[in-house]
């Protein structure tokens, strides 16, 4: 049982946490704005505040690697 938790854990969140957790982030925010039915200005937003935040979050990860 312990070897199957650990194979899915690597399999869906793997390398890098943040990742996994973007991905959440980005799958709730659109099925909030596809239920709430706000229209496309709201998906605009929403959409270029995630992209916004991905790239300073590669921005800050790739100051640290240095």
């Amino acid at each position: 049982m312990k070897a199957f938790g650990r194979f899915w854990w690597d399999f869906l969140v793997g390398d890098d946490p943040k990742i996994a957790v973007s991905v959440v982030i980005v799958l709730s925010a659109g099925a909030v704005v596809v239920s709430a039915s706000s229209g496309t200005w709201a998906a605009a937003a929403v959409a270029a505040a995630l992209v916004a935040a991905f790239a300073a979050a590669v921005v800050l990860d790739v100051r640290r690697r240095r």
